[in-house]
This record gives structure tokens, sequence and C-alpha cells, in this order.
């Protein structure tokens, strides 16, 4: 009887040994192979000079690079609308020139993001499964499926080679979920303490996610929603400490608090970041017609939608494939309502098709695709957003059909049309380049050309130089040059820049004006000191003068 009962309690033992060194070796296999994914991928884009063709990557980079190399350093280059968190992880990577000039400075956080999003896939894939009673094996292979989905993205692996934030903003956003699922399985076991700590690890990734990008801030608020609900309405959710959902609340507005408290004390305006000058809105306004429509989805948020979906098709596969993986996704995501409730949490990977209906609609914030009038490409990348959703939920209709179809045959058929829906896709979009990096291709080329002619020119220039030039337009030039800015008088530079602007010829040698920006309108009633040295003059952009200052120091 002894000996019975021993072997009965070492079986369960052994077996959960088992489950975690394989799950272990999952995890670790899964980070080696996104790792050298991501290292190759990045190679591949800087040897193509792909890593600083997207405008706002440069801007990002060059708002990290500021808060230590500048003539008034500190965080108040931060500046607005964009969140900081991005910035303050890369500048600890942008010290070196090297890292700046190439640009690998801001696209070391997007990369690590990449893997991390990855095994948060993973995770919520499998853990879910398995706490729904799905068998272990069948949960690790639609974990991997998922993790595959997400990870073999050709757009994504473009965007986690620069220094745009989408790539961080997915990992903060997959974990916050991966967490929630934590708690909601910890309530259902009577786990207070574990549901506690779950609890906690959500509020220190919202406090992240809401310092990254304003996705965040829509999403915590969902999340926020539902903790309280399940705290509040649910028998079990009332073991939940107060203590702990007071720190989760705490946490998760605390991020858009600072970010509100620090616009008002800079700007004298806590929404600054939404209606100030650099603001989406305003930025239509300056740049759109008197009498031109306004962008698609203006004020309607189903057509908002339509194209918030249609970029969504566009970023995850060609449409000639789309038509059948949006679908599978669609089926996913109706079967956890109708058969397995318990991976509900995986619904809140949709948040994101709300609130880019409700931004493009009401937010000023404009997203124009090819297919589509304007037949243009403005923002296209924000289908991504959705990137996680569709992963999850197409391994999802994968899980179902196996476990429906009892032929094994038919089994590894339907896996293999799985397999194949998302090579011939992601094959499609490597062949036709990905459509993000053709919209920074399309949109920055006239640009990056003139750039390159400024950088040649401006390296020309003493080291000694001090130049007086407005950054936010052609900063990227002064990247490939490798010109630290602390030889620039730019508009970060508070104070400094309106009185050199007022006075050029005593705190600039040299004045770099663009067509129509702040350096080109100050110099006209001083063009009588001034030596034209060089003009730049490329299509579809605007003409770049470099002036000599005839200083005149008293």
């Amino acid at each position: 009887m002894t000996q019975s009962a021993n072997l009965a309690t070492d079986v369960p033992a052994a077996a959960s040994t088992n489950a975690a060194r394989v799950g272990r070796l999952d995890y670790l296999g899964l980070t080696v192979i996104t790792s050298f994914a991501s290292l190759v991928s990045f190679l591949r884009f800087l040897a193509q000079d792909q890593v600083l063709v997207h405008g706002d990557a440069i801007a990002h980079i060059m708002i990290a690079r500021r808060l230590f190399d500048s003539r008034t350093p500190g965080l108040l280059q931060l500046g607005t609308v964009w969140l900081p968190l991005p910035h303050l992880l890369s500048a600890p990577f942008l010290i070196s020139d090297w890292a700046w000039r190439t640009g690998i400075g801001g696209s070391i956080v997007s990369m690590l993001a990449y893997v991390l999003g990855t095994l948060g896939i993973y995770r919520l894939v499998r853990r879910g499964l398995e706490q729904s009673h799905a068998s272990a094996s069948l949960a690790r292979g639609c974990g991997w499926f998922a993790a595959f989905i997400y990870a073999a993205n050709p757009n994504l692996m473009y965007l986690q080679a620069t220094a745009l934030t989408e790539s961080l903003s997915l990992a903060l956003f997959i974990w916050t979920i991966c967490c929630f699922a934590d708690f909601v399985f910890a309530l259902r076991q009577h786990e207070a303490r574990m549901a506690a700590r779950s609890l906690l690890a959500v509020g220190w990734l919202s406090l992240a996610a809401t310092l990254t990008r304003y996705d965040g801030w829509f999403a915590t608020a969902i999340i926020s929603v539902l903790v309280l609900a399940l705290v509040f309405f649910t028998q079990n959710g009332r073991e939940v400490p107060r203590a702990a959902l007071l720190k989760f609340l705490l946490l998760a507005a605390v991020g858009p608090a600072l970010w509100l408290g620090y616009n008002a004390y800079v700007f004298k305006n806590p929404l600054e970041f939404a209606t100030g000058p650099y603001s989406a809105k305003a930025i239509e306004d300056r740049t759109r017609r008197p009498g031109e429509p306004h962008h698609p989805g203006w004020q309607s948020p189903y057509v908002a939608g339509m194209y918030f979906v249609k970029s969504v098709r566009l970023v995850i596969g060609d449409w000639r494939y789309d038509r059948t993986w949006f679908p599978l996704a669609l089926l996913g995501t109706a079967l956890v309502l109708g058969f397995a409730r318990g991976v509900w949490t995986w619904l809140i990977t949709w948040v994101p098709l709300p609130f880019y209906a409700l931004s493009i609609a009401y937010g000023g914030v404009p997203l124009f695709i090819p297919t589509w009038w304007p037949f243009s490409y403005y923002n296209v990348r924000y289908g991504i957003q959705l990137l996680p959703a569709l992963s999850i939920f197409f391994a999802l209709a994968l899980y179902f059909a196996l476990t429906w179809i009892a032929n094994r045959p038919l089994r590894a058929v339907a896996t293999g049309a799985a397999i194949g829906v998302a090579v011939a896709g992601y094959a499609f979009c490597w062949a036709t380049v990905p459509i993000c990096q053709r919209e920074a291709q399309v949109n920055t080329l006239a640009k990056n050309i003139l750039e390159r002619a400024m950088a040649h020119e401006l390296a020309k220039l003493p080291a000694s130089a001090m130049l007086l030039m407005y950054i936010g337009e052609h900063g990227g030039a002064l990247e490939r040059a490798c010109i630290p800015l602390t030889r620039t008088i730019n508009e970060g530079n508070w104070g400094l820049w309106q009185k050199a602007l007022l006075s050029p010829g005593h705190h600039a040698d040299y004045l770099v004006a663009g067509a129509g920006d702040p350096v080109s309108a100050a110099i006209t009633p001083l063009s009588p000191t001034l030596e034209k040295q060089h003009v730049l003059h490329t299509p579809g952009e605007g003409d770049v003068t470099i002036y000599l200052v005839h200083r005149d120091r008293p």
C-alpha cells in the first residue's frame, strides 16, 4: 500500500517537473531564435540604409540624444506630444557617437522589446490554453504557432529595427494582458496572494505603457474598469486585499498624471500634447489647404474604423491572403465568446480598434493607405497594433480545428494549411517590401536625399563652428554628419533659441535656413551681415541655405 501511494504521488510530481523543464527550454529556444532574427533583420536594414529612413525614428533619436547632448540638457528636452519612456530608455545607448550616427542606439530598445513581446505571446497562449484544460502538447504547439505569427511579421521586423515605439508599446501591452490573465486565473482559484502579486505587476506594466504611447492610456482605462468590476462584483474578487487594489490604481493613474503635470508646468497647458502647435490636430490644420477636405474618417468613427482595419490587413499580410487570415482571427474571437470563456482576457487585444477609430475621427490623427483615397501613405504602421490579437486568435482557431479533427493526417493538413497561409502572406510582404518600410521610403525619399547632401556640406564646416538651426525639420543631417548638438542652437534650447533668432551675429557662426522655418524668417532683415555659403536644392523639398555670419561681438 505504501509503495503504491508513493508511486501515485511521484507521477504527478514528475510530470510537473518535466513540464516546467520543457517550458524553460521553450522560453530559451524562443529567446535565441527571436534574438537571432532581430539581429539579422537589423543588420539587413542597416546595410540597406533603412534604419534612419523614417522621419519619426530620426526624431525619436534626436529627442533622446538631446537629453544630454545639448546646450541646455535635461528633462525639458523631452518636449511634448510624444510620451517620454522610449526616449529615456534609449538615451544611455545613444551616448556613443557611433551608435547615434548609425541609429543602432535607438534600435536596441525596440529589438529587446521585440523579443520580449514574442515571449509574451507564447506565454499568453500556452498558459491560457493549459488553464482552460487543453492538453499540454496542444497548448504548447499553439503557443509556438502564435509566437511565429507575431515574430515573423515583416512589418514588425522592420519596425523593431528602428527607433519607432511600436515594438516597445506592443511588448508592454502583451505582458500587461499576460499578468491580467494571471490575476483572473488566481481569482478563480481563490489564490488571493497570487492575485495581489499579479495585480501589482499589471500596475507596473500599465505605468510603463502609459508613458510609452497613448494607446496605453486607453488600454489601462479598460483594464482598470475590468479590475474594479471583478473585485467589487464577483465573490472571488472580494478576497483581493484592498491595499493591492489601491496600489494598482495608483500605478495606473500616475503615468497620465505625470505627463499632464509636466505639460502644465512647462507649457502652461496640461493638454499641450493634444491641442498645442505640435499636436496632430494642429499639424493637420496647418498643412490642410483652405477648402480641402479633412482626412478620411474625420468625425466618423465607422469610416475611421474601416480605414484602420484596412491598414491592419495591409500590415499583417498582402491583400491576396488577408481574406483568409483576418476571418480566421475573427472566427477564433467568436469561439472565445462561445466555447472558451476561460481565455476571455485575450479579447483585450482588440482594444486598439476602438482607440484608433476614435483617434482618427476626433483626435485629428490621419491615416492614409495606398489602396483607398487619398491613395497615399501616412501612419499605415498603426495597423501593427492588432498583430497580437490576430496572432493569438488565429492560433485559437487552429486549436479548435485540431480538437475537433480526430484523424491525425487531417490534423497535420490543417496545421500545414494554417502555416502555409501565414508563410504565403509574409513571403509576399517581403517580395513587395513591407508596407511600413515602403511608407518611410515614399514619404521621406526627397528629404533623405537632402539630408545626405546637408550632412556632406555641414561636415566641411570648422569643428568649432556654432550653428543656428531648426533641427525639427532636418536634424537627421546632424546625425549623419555626427555633429554634436552642443554645437547647435536649436528650438530645444529654451530661452537661448529666442535670443539667437533676434541677434544671430552674437550667438552663431553659421545659419542653416530651410524654406519657411524660423531661422529663414529671422534672417531676412539681417541679410547684409550674412554671406551665402551654399544652397542645397532637392526636387520635392524646399531649398536649404547655409550662411556664414560675420560676427560682431563687443
